[in-house]
């Protein structure tokens, strides 16, 4: 996969001995204790017969492991769950796991990710490796799945999940919520939000859940979201999901994040002055650049984090703020003073989230751009978008497919910006 840290950590992580086709959650949470009582069924195909194959679930106690409805062998160490079914699996199989436990966030070299316990509710921002934190998976980013979850908690607070919600019944004290993710989806883009949310309507199927004392400072700063999403839907091609949810939470994120339909911003991206607008374009240009189109493996992140910090870019220049041209000139000269010691082709586990990739991402979209000029550059922005959607991409796919959209070649120009350490001139 490229840098062994790569290989160390992110490869820890999945199995590719199968693929999971589809994901039954059904979670039961009590928020006070943060106790979640948990039952997964996994519907997943292998190609080759497994006499074991491994999960990611990282902090419970499994109380049972079944295969096909039989009993399995497991063992449980660290965020790894092994299972042994009674006989081989080969094609279709289903898994079931029952656990328990309280949940918390995966921590490691990028701080603590997945499930989060907030001053009053929940959180999950699970890029990269935190979806074992809350559910058992097949943990990588190549192995996409349809989902259902259901969460059961205390009527006191709105649940939300990525995707449409089909019902929710109210007991005595309790919500139970049932959510459908029908598009294949990444694991670490499934998320959870629990809180006390004022659900708020926008155009274009757009909803605000933001806490009640900043619904008029989140009204004002996501007001533009809409045409943000009109501006992308032209030059990338129609919206890929059937909503777009924004969640405000109560508490402050270093970094907004993005989930599939769904982005999750901390109360300090709210400031009714727009302050944080460019953020609002990032998160939401990655429902194209990140969800719709998921990278096969991390060190193509470039295809995500380039792709929306180019729209950001777009964007300024869309509202009458800073052109494209000068926010790249900008960043240029920042990239020179920094060190020119990153392949953002594969920039390797440490440098997974420096921000050379994001700009330097967006450099080389803009000297394809300039290579090819406007009218063939976001014509295979659109067929990018288009013939992946809902797939999986590649930065070799990439090259290939700008590549055939012009006569001209293309290889010294990604040579230079992607495979090189040197800032190109």
């Amino acid at each position: 996969m490229g840098k062994p840290g790569l290989r160390s950590a992110l490869r820890s992580h999945g199995d590719e001995g199968y693929q999971v086709t589809h994901y039954d959650l059904d979670l039961d949470y009590k928020i006070v204790p943060n106790r979640l009582s948990a039952r997964a069924k996994l519907s997943a195909a292998a190609p080759r017969p497994l006499s074991k194959f491994g999960l990611d679930l990282a902090g419970f106690r499994v109380a049972g492991v079944h295969v096909d409805g039989r009993a399995a062998r497991f063992t449980h160490s660290g965020h790894r769950l092994t299972v042994k079914p009674a006989k081989p699996v080969v094609g279709r199989f289903t898994v079931e796991v029952r656990y328990s436990g309280n949940p918390k966030p995966v921590g490691g070299r990028w701080g603590d990710i997945g499930w989060d316990e907030l001053a009053d509710g929940v959180l999950v921002a699970s890029q990269p490796v935190g979806a074992p934190s809350w559910f058992p998976c097949n943990d990588r980013p190549a192995d996409k799945a349809s989902y259902q979850v259901t969460v059961t908690t205390s009527s006191a607070y709105a649940v939300l999940v990525t995707g449409e919600l089909l019902f929710r019944h109210t007991g005595a004290s309790t919500t139970r919520w049932v959510y459908e993710r029908r598009e294949p989806t990444a694991t670490y883009l499934m998320s959870v939000q629990i809180g006390r949310y004022e659900d708020l309507e926008l155009p274009s199927s757009q909803r605000l859940a933001v806490p009640r004392r900043l619904v008029p400072l989140a009204r004002h700063d996501f007001a533009r979201q809409p045409e943000m999403a009109l501006l992308f839907s032209r030059l990338f091609g129609p919206y890929p999901f059937g909503e777009y949810v924004v969640v405000v939470t109560d508490d402050e994120l270093e970094d907004p994040v993005e989930a599939q339909g769904m982005a999750i911003f901390g109360r300090n991206h709210v400031d009714g002055r727009r302050t944080h607008e460019r953020l609002v374009a990032h998160e939401l240009a990655h429902q194209w650049f990140g969800n719709s189109l998921t990278i096969a493996d991390w060190r193509h992140i470039w295809l995500n984090e380039g792709f929306a910090t180019y729209a950001e870019w777009l964007w300024s220049e869309e509202s009458g703020g800073p052109s494209v041209a000068e926010l790249a000139r900008q960043w240029r000269a920042r990239l020179e003073s920094l060190p020119q010691d990153l392949v953002i082709a594969d920039p390797g586990e440490a440098n997974l989230f420096d921000e050379r990739v994001y700009k330097r991402g967006a450099l080389t979209l803009h000297a394809l751009r300039g290579r090819v000029g406007d009218e063939v550059f976001f014509a295979l922005l659109r067929s990018w978008a288009d013939a992946h959607r809902h797939g999986t991409v590649t930065t070799a796919g990439f090259i290939v497919h700008a590549g055939a959209a012009t006569s001209e070649s293309l290889d010294d120009l990604f040579t230079a910006w992607l495979d090189r350490p040197a800032l190109p001139d």
